[in-house]
């Protein structure tokens, strides 16, 4: 794989795809309709997806593709492979709450080792460069020429001041329970992807999200969390969160930067 052609074409192609979700977000209203599993999808996220896999293809045709919107793509088995989600924080989209992101990731025996996180009601864009490291780069994004790169690394954390961040739309009990088990100096909610990339540029120095994922949904931040010296680990047992597992599912798990103290 030539990573620097694929960090090219992932950041283009989130670029392309966050214009087209916009379009839609800013129109006086647009449909909801209900996936098979109930969760919600809109316009915007299958012409994400439908733009984001054309790309992919084009660009990289020998790769597995995986892609939320895409079901027949959910009985594939790969452990090196694309995967995609075009629009994840839908629930913000729905409400207009511009916590929504788009998330391409290259996944490499199991490991997210490039991925980039488009956030384009917020014009913020994380990404990997093509030897890994992350970087947020500076609005206004042109499609052909990066901007102002600042490279991100995460906080060195404070374990009787933590800053934490926990979903907008999927905090329960259990979170704040385990959230309840460190000394917090500030709490703040997001949606989407958004959690790792606030990890990542030291904005937060813990997400702990007891709740079902998708690996889609967290390839692409957990590959820039990486990138900027965090790490993403299982809640059961702390290990390493791996990537091509059957059905695509992710177990609870804990993003963090290094220096906070895990709690069990």
């Amino acid at each position: 794989m030539d990573f620097a052609q694929l960090v090219t074409v992932m950041r283009r192609l989130a670029l392309e795809a966050g214009d087209r979700i916009m379009e839609i977000y800013n129109a006086p209203d647009f449909e909801v309709k209900a996936k098979s599993d109930a969760s919600p999808v809109t316009a915007a996220d299958e012409a994400a997806d439908a733009m984001i896999s054309a790309g992919l293809r084009a660009a990289f045709p020998d790769v597995t593709l995986i892609t939320e919107e895409q079901a027949a793509s959910h009985g594939l088995t790969a452990s090196t492979f694309l995967i995609v989600d075009p629009l994840d924080g839908t629930k913000e989209f729905i409400q207009r709450r511009g916590d929504f992101t788009v998330n391409i990731a290259y996944v490499q025996d199991g490991v997210p080792l490039h991925g980039v996180v488009y956030a384009p009601a917020k014009d913020r864009l994380f990404y990997t460069l093509a030897d890994g490291t992350a970087v947020e780069e500076a609005a206004p994004f042109d499609k052909a020429t990066p901007g102002a790169l600042t490279r991100i690394s995460v906080s060195t954390p404070d374990m009787a001041a933590l800053m934490v961040v926990a979903s907008k739309s999927h905090r329960d009990a259990a979170t704040d329970d385990y959230i309840s088990k460190y000394s917090v100096k500030d709490m703040r909610s997001a949606g989407s992807s958004l959690k790792f990339c606030l990890v990542a540029t030291g904005e937060a120095d813990l997400y702990p999200r007891l709740g079902r994922t998708m690996e889609w949904d967290t390839a692409a931040g957990d590959a820039v969390l990486r990138g900027a010296g965090g790490h993403v680990v299982r809640f059961d047992d702390h290990s390493p969160l791996a990537y091509g597992k059957p059905g695509w599912g992710n177990p609870f798990f804990i993003a963090y930067a290094p220096g906070v103290d895990l709690q069990k």
